[in-house]
């Protein structure tokens, strides 16, 4: 019977021995900041209401810290690393949980669909639980998201800018297309803030855990998501532009702007009104306007 707990990645003494034991630099370029406290940790893996029954999908193990913690509650972990020279330290830190296994692998291009049908196909449900590169938080979560994954929960440690981004609602500064297209898929809840000291080596930024439970169906419907999102991405390419005035630049030409006004003015929309003063619904509604005036049918 193996002590789990003293075998615990998630101490500074710990994380620095494996570091020099497999002689290992770790490459900001990689995003690698190793946590070491083990109650953030689990404060991580209980946002994701895990058992045995459910599997978990980590991104970015480094040496395994959070991975221990999904093995001793899920089911199924399956851990997707980059970086070929942490899988010597992975196989250590892992070695007492059959139940874990680490794909080599850039998420941004492997398969999600069909890496969750092979490996999570007794599971009850699938979360995404990570601590997440910073420098490509939200390439992976739009990838996650935009994938259609069959998950339940999106827990990740981000920057805590970022999750002020995802949890945003309008008329703040944080508020924009990141808060949108999260919001249009999922609903977001901040689980925990979590200092830079808790780190190896520190980052340079604060960090929060977000959680993110995904929709049944979106909370507006839209006869076009491509051109949603589009409507969504022109409204805040410059910020102090007003809706109008984006739209013109992003989606019609200046010609257009008696057709532009018509729309705004067909779903009530001030046409000198910013896009951060909108919410989904309004845009759902533009959108679909915008569709309908291009030839759609409602």
């Amino acid at each position: 019977m193996h002590d789990l707990q003293a075998a615990d990645v998630a101490s500074p003494k710990r994380t620095q021995e494996l570091i020099r034991k497999h002689g290992l630099t770790l490459k900001k370029s990689l995003g690698q900041n190793f946590l070491t406290d083990a109650n953030i940790l689990r404060r991580i893996v209980a946002a994701a209401n895990l058992d045995r029954s459910k599997g978990a999908l980590e991104i970015g193990p480094g040496i395994g810290a959070l991975t221990q913690q999904l093995a001793r509650e899920a089911g199924k972990v399956v851990a997707i690393e980059i970086d070929r020279r942490l899988l010597p330290a992975l196989e250590e830190t892992l070695r007492p949980y059959p139940n874990a296994e680490v794909v080599h692998g850039d998420v941004l291009k492997l398969d999600l669909n069909a890496l969750c049908r092979e490996w999570f196909a007794g599971c009850g449900a699938v979360s995404v639980v990570a601590n997440l590169p910073y420098y490509i938080t939200t390439p992976i979560i739009m990838k996650l998201l935009e994938d259609k994954l069959d998950l339940e929960y999106i827990v990740v440690m981000i920057q805590k800018e970022v999750a002020d981004r995802m949890s945003a609602q309008p008329g703040g500064k944080d508020y924009g297309s990141l808060s949108i297209a999260v919001q249009y898929y999922a609903e977001p809840e901040r689980v925990a803030t979590v200092p830079a000291s808790v780190f190896i080596p520190e980052p340079h930024v604060d960090s929060a855990v977000i959680r993110l439970a995904l929709r049944r169906e979106p909370p507006v419907q839209v006869e076009d998501e491509a051109l949603f999102f589009e409507v969504v991405r022109a409204s805040f390419a410059q910020r102090r532009k007003t809706i109008a005035n984006n739209l013109l630049a992003g989606l019609f030409t200046k010609a257009d702007r008696p057709v532009l006004e018509a729309i705004l003015a067909e779903c009530g929309i001030d046409p000198v009104r910013r896009g951060e003063t909108l919410g989904i619904g309004e845009f759902a509604a533009l959108a679909n306007a915008i569709w309908r005036h291009r030839g759609g049918r409602a």
